[in-house]
């Protein structure tokens, strides 16, 4: 043992190297902690979408019917028929009334269904005629799917088309779709800020946009019922007579 010394740190510089170290380690804390709030707040931001023209799907290969129903012809003969993207980022969560059986005739412009959310309702039409084949039952129980997949998973019916080539001219195909959809987000937003929100809200529109000027998706939801039925008539009901 007389080869070994007993030196105090506390006589030395070491207690300055210990007061170093434990700052640098509160530094490193704080420093992982702020990027974790930074990566978390984006994670949040990206959750919150905007509804835009960029996040809709519009499937070149479908029918978009003005009034918001698509249809698509399989190589059966059978063509399924649904309500379109654009519609379901509107209105958000949804449930639905009303749905037909299979077996019944419908007409276009007849009642397809009914979409449903905290008493509110919307009404969507058909865009073709004819015998309804199978009916979607699958959406009683879980309507997400229209939400999740509205042009796969989320069908509502397959109908048997009584006049397919004359109902579905009047319909939107391919790029067409694409220019009509955008043209529809802009004249909703106008309908908000230029109509329904002055008529039927004391909140200002600007609580409905995100940064940018961008609409909030399911904004609908957020809206009392007087705008949901004026929706109803300016965006769902123009053209159930046509055809």
């Amino acid at each position: 043992m007389e080869n070994f010394s007993r030196i105090d740190i506390f006589d030395t510089k070491g207690i300055e190297y210990i007061f170093v170290i434990g700052y640098l380690l509160i530094l490193i804390f704080y420093w992982k902690v702020s990027n974790k709030e930074v990566r978390f707040a984006g994670q949040i931001q990206k959750v919150i979408s905007n509804l835009s023209a960029s996040l809709l799907r519009i499937p070149q290969g479908l029918f978009y019917n003005p009034n918001h129903a698509w249809t698509h012809l399989d190589e059966s003969g059978t063509a399924k028929v649904g309500m379109d993207d654009f519609l379901q980022h509107v209105v958000g969560e949804i449930k639905f009334a009303n749905l037909k059986n299979p077996g019944e005739t419908i007409k276009k412009g007849d009642l397809l269904t009914e979409i449903v959310q905290n008493g509110k309702r919307l009404q969507v039409f058909s865009p073709i005629s004819g015998k309804i084949i199978n009916t979607n039952v699958t959406l009683s129980k879980n309507p997400e799917l229209v939400n999740e997949d509205p042009y796969g998973k989320g069908w509502i019916y397959q109908i048997k088309p009584a006049n397919w080539m004359t109902e579905t001219s009047s319909c939107y195909l391919a790029d067409e779709a694409t220019k009509w959809t955008t043209k529809e987000l802009e004249r909703f937003k106008d309908f908000l800020t230029g109509g329904s929100m002055k008529k039927f809200s004391t909140e200002p529109f600007m609580v409905l946009l995100q940064d940018g000027g961008e609409l909030r998706d399911n904004i609908l939801s957020e809206l009392p019922d007087n705008i949901w039925k004026d929706f109803q008539i300016q965006f769902l009901n123009s053209t159930v007579t046509e055809g």
